[in-house]
């Protein structure tokens, strides 16, 4: 048996050549370990610098601080208070179901909380806008929420300034409300200016004085740590604060008149005759606006739309009903201008009126009728029916209709009210377009009354009153009274309604006057401790049909069926300050419902005026 034997030259060799590769390996690697270093250090050196210096320093928008809102008297109306939010950067998180489950675990998370902001977390957004996950954090949720906030990278406690509306559901409708912006708005908002805004306003004066209201964005340059969280503040430009909003409203003559509905359904507007401006506008019943302000849960959204009552629809600026009797008073002057009848010309009242040729009866409301010789006075002051469609039937729509649109009937002539509705004044056009059919003489019977074809809103209602009480001289209706200190102007106006007999505005008022003081007036029981002279109207609208020869009688309908109320009027009548439209839904008698409620605010406001200048000639 043999055996090799090593050779060791041979083995030598071969292990000098290894050594000498191995030793090239290395020197090229160090060579090309020096040549990357020297490219990215000296080559690329502002390239590299620039990336770390933003992985350090951000450049961070500042939202600004809503303008306020004030009363006519100076009481805040909306404000702002601070809070604190949880919010998420989803770029910054690596699982998001797994951190809402850890947060979940900290500071607990409602249905609601964790569906709003999936649902947020699927809109379009801008990428690292931070998504607010839960609202009005309490102390001890931000002291759980900062132990552990190193295991949240991308999760952080926010301090921010949240609307507020200390008078709750007073404003509701008036002021509207602000909320979170959704993936419609931030598309069609100013990219720059919103960068850091999460709610705007969705509707009334929060809405249409948005971009006022909003301010201008600022800008801060922030140094962070690798979660994102802000160490330093090296440079800000403080954002511009929105302005500031005045409005005519009173809140005071507000919660009266809220209170004065007593949980009814209806409204009511109030006006200064002299200025335009709103100085109450109830829609009852109402909602608190600061639950839409953060959002609003599912459950207590449905239960306020599902609402037989419809406390979210703004019936003020957009409920439209038939104006009634509240008409007669535009509807008379309209008479006296055509030159159809005088102040003196009576008529007979059976209790019931027909044309020739129409078997059609149109009764009045007073089925035994008002006797003979009831003359445009009386026929104001009972409300007689007979003798307007008796003298609407002279008049005709053709002269009717552009008497009754220069009050602004069937038109939007509010300046600053963005919802609000031109409601209807029909004419021979409008029917032939939108019933296809001709205009008949009995509609012209019906406009005369305010029934038929004819809508109003109580804003419209009220804005035409205010400039019958003004004599025809017209201020569009407007809520803002100042921005900032500037007064809100009036660029245009529709034109003063002139009259040929301008006695004929003295008479009517007169006549209204003894709606309330007259012993046969309509609305005499508002004489009661009246201490200021007061012109009104009473008025009905039919929400059910009666058949040509039924009664209607209350007690056979349902609640939701009976006739609605309405009162138009203005004091004191010598020298206006205020001018009212009040409807409360299926309150039936204006006199015992809508007339009251009138007459409250009425008393309330004039002798706040009264005590004021008492207060200024001391």
């Amino acid at each position: 048996m043999s055996f090799a034997l090593k050779d060791a030259t041979q083995e030598k060799d071969i292990f000098a050549r290894r050594a000498y590769l191995a030793a090239f390996c290395v020197i090229g690697l160090f060579i090309v370990l020096a040549w990357r270093m020297a490219f990215l250090q000296v080559t690329q050196h502002e390239v590299y610098a620039s990336k770390s210096e933003n992985n350090r320093v951000q450049l961070q928008p500042v939202a600004p601080i809503r303008g306020l809102i004030f009363d006519r008297n100076g009481i805040l109306l909306a404000e702002n208070l601070p809070s604190h939010s949880l919010t998420l950067v989803p770029e910054r998180i690596d699982d998001i179901e797994q951190t809402l489950a850890l947060i979940d675990t900290i500071v607990g998370l409602s249905d609601d909380e964790k569906a709003s902001f999936n649902k947020r977390l699927k809109q379009w957004r801008r990428p690292y806008e931070a998504l607010t996950l839960k609202y009005r954090l309490s102390e001890s949720d931000i002291a759980k929420l900062t132990v552990n906030g190193y295991f949240m990278p991308g999760v952080q406690v926010e301090a921010e300034l949240v609307r507020h509306y200390p008078r709750g559901s007073d404003f509701a409708h008036v002021l509207g409300y602000v909320g979170q912006m959704n993936e419609k708005e931030k598309k069609s908002l100013d990219a720059v200016q919103y960068k850091a805004t999460r709610r705007i306003g969705k509707v009334g004066i929060e809405r249409y004085y948005q971009s006022l209201l909003h301010g201008d964005v600022g800008y801060q340059k922030v140094e962070t740590n690798a979660q994102g969280r802000i160490l330093n503040v090296l440079e800000r430009q403080s954002p511009k604060p929105g302005g500031n909003l005045t409005l005519s409203l009173d809140a005071n003559l507000q919660q009266a008149a809220m209170k004065a509905f007593e949980g009814r359904r209806g409204s009511l507007v109030a006006i200064d005759p002299n200025t335009g401006g709103v100085l109450a506008m109830v829609s009852s019943p109402s909602f608190d606006p600061n639950e839409f302000v953060n959002g609003i849960s599912y459950k207590s959204y449905n239960a306020l739309r599902d609402s037989l009552d419809k406390p979210l629809f703004d019936r003020a600026s957009r409920g439209q009903y038939p104006p009634g009797s509240t008409m007669k008073p535009f509807i008379g002057l309209g008479f006296l201008e055509s030159g159809v009848t005088n102040w003196q010309e009576g008529v007979e009242d059976p209790g019931w009126y027909k044309l020739e040729n129409d078997e059609r009866i149109y009764r009045d409301w007073k089925r035994t009728g008002h006797g003979h010789s009831i003359d445009l006075r009386q026929a104001i002051i009972q409300s007689c029916d007979v003798y307007f469609y008796e003298m609407a039937f002279r008049t005709g729509i053709d002269k009717l209709h552009p008497f009754l649109s220069r009050f602004g009937f069937g038109q939007n002539t509010a300046l600053d009210i963005g919802n609000a509705l031109p409601a209807l004044l029909p004419d021979r056009a409008w029917k032939k377009q939108h019933r296809q059919r001709s205009w008949y003489a009995g509609d012209t019977l019906n406009l005369g009354l305010g029934q038929g074809f004819m809508l109003v809103t109580p804003l419209q209602l009220a804005t035409a009153t205010s400039v019958f009480a003004a004599k025809g001289k017209w201020h569009r209706s407007k809520l803002v009274q100042f921005i900032g200190t500037e007064p809100l102007v009036e660029e245009t106006k529709p034109e003063d309604v002139i009259i040929k007999n301008t006695d004929d505005w003295d008479r009517m008022n007169r006549a209204m006057e003894g709606v309330i003081s007259h012993y046969k007036g309509t609305a005499r029981k508002l004489s009661e401790n009246l201490s200021y002279r007061f012109a009104g109207k009473t008025g009905t609208a039919q929400v059910v049909g009666i058949k040509q020869h039924e009664e209607y009688d209350s007690e056979a309908l349902l609640e939701r069926q009976r006739d609605h109320a309405l009162f138009v009027g203005f004091a004191p009548v010598d020298a206006p300050e205020i001018a009212i439209a009040v409807v409360v839904e299926n309150g039936e008698s204006a006199g015992r419902t809508a007339g009251p409620i009138a007459k409250t605010v009425s008393d309330y406001y004039l002798a706040s005026l009264k005590s004021k200048a008492a207060k200024n000639d001391q």
